[in-house]
């Protein structure tokens, strides 16, 4: 499929213009301003042309009110150098009640083409301020990439569950599209996608069974390699980085076997200060996959403690582990959190035959693998 150009893209300038992804470092795109796409994903185009969106956290600012400025789209033939495309989901500013509010909780877009009805696809995760803090999706569809949408569906409360973190992907050997959420604070859900892509279908497997936070996992990520099928997922420490992990399966539907920790040279513990919103595989390269990651915090010390085992070790009523003494005065730092300012962490997978894992590199380029 071809993205339609709607607007002219801007022609990124000599100064502008970068040669490498520099992980956790200020992203810029080609007319100087921050790249508002965070919890986002890549999609690729017939011609060459790759779009990344996401939530625009622009006017996300302590005491604003607002959660999101809607859903924001870039292009780029490189993934180094973006244009801005503008809001493809706009903010609803005279409504309240609609999902698309500022103020309402939207986050984590993610879009599918639909090869039978031609039509993209948007599921929105909408978290609720009623008592029982429900956790819906809204669904949108469009014949643009780039929009306009319409809402088809909201408060759409799959299997009759909270549904919270997810990601949309579609099984290459199968061609079944598949909905794999978080049931909020317990488990993981694999759900089969309806014809149309816009409900589920009622199959569905259940995995990674916790008691609650921080040991559940939530933010999956989907991807498959070799036929294999992937899941990259994070603990639960709201905005505070923790340690993600990896699953392999041979079948969506498992059984997963759990990897172990995607960045084991991390001592810290908190995915080098970042939480993995989707993955994305390189089509024009043999086997670069890259980890695409929000560091929604960017202003925590660099000495961060290991937040994951201190609030593990004080839910468990045990003493502090060494170095996070100091927790309780980090994590206040979280409070009023300016996400306007969030950075992205985008790292290389690396594969030692079927593991996975995620290094450091302080800047790299996409034209370095093959």
């Amino acid at each position: 499929m071809t993205i339609e150009q709607q607007t002219e893209p801007t022609v990124p300038t000599e100064q502008a213009r970068r040669t490498a992804i520099r992980p956790g470092q200020v992203w810029l795109d080609t007319k100087g301003e921050r790249i508002q796409a965070h919890g986002g994903s890549i999609f690729a185009g017939d011609d060459g042309t790759f779009v990344w969106y996401g939530e625009n956290k622009e006017h996300t600012t302590p005491g604003s009110g607002n959660w999101h400025w809607g859903v924001r789209a870039y292009t780029s033939t490189d993934l180094v150098n973006w244009d801005d495309r503008g809001l493809i989901i706009p903010p609803v500013l005279d409504d309240p009640a609609s999902p698309l509010h500022p103020a309402q909780k939207m986050d984590r877009p993610h879009i599918l083409f639909n090869e039978a009805t031609r039509k993209y696809v948007c599921w929105l995760k909408i978290m609720g301020e009623d008592e029982q803090a429900t956790q819906a999706s809204t669904v949108l569809v469009a014949d643009d990439l780039l929009g306009p949408y319409e809402i088809v569906r909201t408060g759409l409360r799959p299997l009759g569950m909270d549904a919270g973190d997810f990601d949309l992907t579609v099984d290459p050997a199968t061609g079944t599209a598949y909905y794999v959420f978080e049931k909020v604070h317990t488990d993981l859900v694999v759900a089969e996608l309806t014809d149309d892509y816009t409900d589920v279908s009622g199959e569905h497997s259940v995995h990674f069974h916790h008691s609650g936070p921080p040991f559940n996992r939530e933010a999956p990520a989907h991807f498959t390699r070799n036929g294999r099928h992937f899941l990259v997922t994070s603990s639960t420490t709201g905005y505070f980085p923790n340690p993600s992990e990896f699953a392999s399966a041979d079948e969506m539907h498992g059984p997963w076997t759990v990897l172990g920790d995607a960045h084991p040279d991390d001592e810290t513990r908190t995915s080098y200060r970042s939480q993995i919103s989707s993955v994305f595989k390189h089509p024009g390269k043999q086997d670069l996959y890259i980890a695409l990651a929000d560091r929604w915090l960017p202003e925590l010390p660099d000495d961060l403690p290991n937040v994951f085992d201190a609030i593990a070790a004080r839910m468990q009523g045990a003493p502090r582990p060494p170095g996070a003494e100091n927790l309780a005065a980090v994590m206040s730092l979280a409070n009023g959190e300016n996400t306007a300012i969030a950075d992205y962490v985008w790292l290389p997978i690396r594969f030692d035959g079927d593991i996975p894992t995620i290094e450091w590199h302080d800047e790299w380029s996409p034209e370095d693998y093959a």
